[in-house]
């Protein structure tokens, strides 16, 4: 199996319960206030047409759609495109490849990629290429993901060898090297690096094997800890990076 088949038998077989841990009330709360709200900063989603790349069910469409952007949804795994419809049916919903999506060139304002670019490893570039080319002109890229160089990318690369919810080509995103390849495509906006007890224990719940039941009992307090605790980890302690780019006009 090449790296795509192995991540889409991998989603196939956890997506029942990987969509009850990561979309569940505590993690959109998660998502909208360390995620989504500085990622797509400064950006005005309204009427725009944004494709949510690697979209599984939908975890970031509910966000667009409320901020009244025209979302299109991709991924390669069918169990999860049709779950995409059935949440989302008034939402174009694309059962492809990001590494060839059939897409049309300069047809998007927005795309983003919550978690999904560390999936594609060897062929990172290739995603980030294909993304560009279906961009408009001044269009944004947005994306969220586990990052390299960082004490708890050591960490993350015991756990995916070790655990069975990780495929093997699973990988951190070096964002420097990305911006190295990619700095006569897109102007670099802003990266934050960010993510703690929140992001494991609440977004990650999951692959901590906490029950569902317990989430809202210790939420508060964990999301109130990872607000005081993104202000001075810095980027060798925080578990993910958020970043927005643009495409060069």
């Amino acid at each position: 199996m090449n790296s795509e088949e192995i991540q889409q038998a991998h989603y196939d077989r956890i997506a029942e319960n990987y969509d009850a841990h990561y979309n569940d009330a505590c993690s959109q709360e998660y998502r909208i206030r360390f995620q989504y709200e500085p990622v797509f900063a400064g950006i005005n989603l309204s009427g725009r047409r944004v494709l949510e790349a690697m979209c599984g069910s939908g975890h970031t469409t509910q966000y667009l759609l409320a901020k009244g952007a025209r979302v299109t949804g991709l991924d390669i795994s069918a169990r999860e495109i049709d779950s995409f419809r059935q949440s989302w049916p008034n939402s174009e919903a694309i059962c492809a490849s990001l590494l060839d999506s059939g897409l049309e060139n300069d047809a998007f304002d927005c795309v983003v990629v919550s978690g999904g670019l560390h999936h594609v490893h060897p062929h990172l570039g290739e995603a980030v290429n294909e993304i560009h080319r279906v961009l408009k002109p001044g269009g944004h890229i947005c994306f969220i993901e586990p990052h390299a160089r960082s004490l708890t990318d050591t960490f993350r690369k015991l756990w995916y060898k070790y655990d069975s919810l990780f495929a093997d080509n699973e990988a951190a995103i070096d964002v420097q090297d990305l911006k190295n390849e990619f700095a006569s495509s897109f102007n670099f906006n802003f990266e934050i690096y960010l993510g703690n007890l929140g992001y494991l224990l609440v977004l990650n719940s999951m692959v901590f094997r906490v029950p569902l039941a317990l989430k809202p009992l210790y939420t508060p307090i964990v999301l109130k800890t990872e607000a005081a605790l993104n202000k001075v980890l810095g980027r060798s302690l925080s578990c993910n990076v958020i970043a927005q780019w643009q495409k060069k006009l």
